[in-house]
């Protein structure tokens, strides 16, 4: 049986997410960006312009990324959910001046559907765990560790799913060397399917869910829900352990809002041009953090 696939001339220009690591080398500062179907690895020169180091066609989807590095080790990895059905981890090799597949593990069917992980993918600031979430339904986390010989490990996934939810932002707090906790926006859809008379759709209320990964018994447990801002999209980790009080920024339309277990709401305005019509709404759609030691 013959299988097509289309080629373009001309490379996708628009950047669907991009994460930052050191990726070839320690202290290597660099930034890897989805263009649909094209993972690119770019590196900033020493007058400040970003050059493209390599460049590989994903034959699929580019769904998610997420940068990992295990303990101790001074290279990144790269984790990658597409619509195969598939995580792939990936590490860059310098003599092939490519990445190099390091591990895939199958958990789904492919394409882009609405309950198969992959659209969302966040993974553990310690590097001990990652977590793929659907669109709708499942989530999947999964231990990393090394073996003897300093290779790359992956667990059997543990599943975290809630029917009737839909996810709509998903993130990994930094919460030291304590168990993993993985951060969503979900909504649950259950009553407003049920009521055919609508009136359940205007009540719906959006929640921010803690997600933890028990490394001591192996399971993921709902540990924390509570109702915020309808207009809540995007998700940002705060800095926690020794770092930090850490827990999330929600990011909501017009606010920023910092949210976190037995801690008080802390509620901060995005500033806004003078120019734009007061009807209309502020939305954060990306972010990035940086995080400097001390002088």
């Amino acid at each position: 049986m013959v299988h097509l696939y289309n080629l373009t001339l001309q490379k996708s220009s628009g950047i669907n997410a991009a994460v930052y690591g050191n990726f070839s080398a320690s202290k290597a500062q660099e930034i890897v960006v989805l263009r649909n179907k094209v993972v690119e690895l770019l590196r900033p020169d020493e007058s400040g312009r970003v050059q493209s180091v390599t460049s590989v066609e994903a034959f699929g989807i580019a769904r998610s990324i997420a940068t990992l590095r295990l303990a101790g080790a001074n290279r990144d990895y790269l984790v990658l959910g597409s619509d195969s059905g598939r995580v792939v981890v990936l590490q860059f090799d310098k003599e092939k001046n490519a990445f190099v597949k390091v591990h895939q593990e199958t958990y789904g069917k492919t394409g882009c559907r609405r309950i198969v992980p992959g659209q969302f993918l966040c993974a553990d600031p310690k590097g001990r765990a990652i977590c793929l979430g659907a669109v709708e339904k499942n989530k999947l986390v999964y231990v990393m560790n090394r073996d003897n010989e300093a290779n790359l490990t992956i667990s059997s996934p543990l599943e975290a799913n809630k029917s009737h939810t839909i996810v709509f932002h998903m993130c990994a707090l930094d919460c030291g060397l304590d168990n993993p906790i993985f951060a969503a926006i979900e909504l649950d859809y259950g009553d407003a399917d049920a009521d055919p008379s609508g009136e359940a759709v205007a009540e719906a209320q959006k929640h921010l869910t803690y997600y933890e990964l028990d490394l001591g018994l192996n399971h993921v447990v709902r540990k924390w829900s509570e109702p915020i801002d309808n207009g809540a999209n995007h998700l940002i980790p705060v800095p926690g352990g020794s770092d930090g009080p850490g827990g999330v920024l929600v990011c909501c339309e017009n606010f920023v809002i910092y949210r976190h277990q037995n801690h008080d709401e802390v509620r901060a305005v995005i500033p806004r041009r003078n120019s734009l019509a007061a009807d209309r709404g502020v939305l954060i759609v990306s972010s990035a953090s940086h995080r400097s030691k001390n002088s």
